[in-house]
């Protein structure tokens, strides 16, 4: 059975199921500015400045759904001029990260408001070959809170 995903807000989902999301050792991986504890304070925290986002763009970081059932979150954040790419999945769903990005992707060409898009990986992410099959190019290496990041570019127009 092929995976339908659908995109949502983040306050649909139950606090309580990001929190266990987010708590994984295997999420944390690959994200150097995850320092604190996820509990339902942080997740109610994370989704009102996540909304805020949604109300000063226009566009935000989506729930990812996946035949229903939340796998994750992410989606377009605009950070000064630039519109910056994430992706957070639930460990038994990172297979699913191409076929997410591909369509999240598809949104940002098809959304004029987004010229180009950026990905900040940090460099402990090694599989990065999939953004040069999107048509990302890197750019540079920056630091963003005190962490070093690969920055990657992706022309949408």
């Amino acid at each position: 059975m092929r995976n339908e995903i659908t995109f949502t807000r983040l306050s649909k989902i139950e606090p309580s199921e990001i929190a266990s999301h987010m708590s994984d050792p295997r999420v944390a991986e690959h994200m150097p500015l995850l320092t604190f504890e996820w509990d339902e304070a942080a997740v109610t925290k994370f989704v009102v400045a996540k909304e805020a986002y949604w109300r000063r763009d226009g566009l935000g970081h989506w729930a990812i759904l996946s035949n229903g059932d939340y796998v994750g979150w992410g989606g377009f954040q605009k950070e000064r001029d630039e519109w910056d790419y994430g992706l957070v999945l639930k460990p038994a769903s990172f297979g699913l990260g191409i076929r997410i990005s591909r369509k999240a992707i598809e949104f940002a060409f098809a959304d004029k408001r987004i010229p180009f898009v950026t990905f900040l990986l940090p460099p402990s992410r090694k599989k990065r070959g999939a953004l040069g099959r999107f048509g990302a190019r890197f750019e540079c290496e920056i630091e963003y809170e005190g962490v070093a990041f690969l920055k990657y570019r992706l022309e949408t127009e």
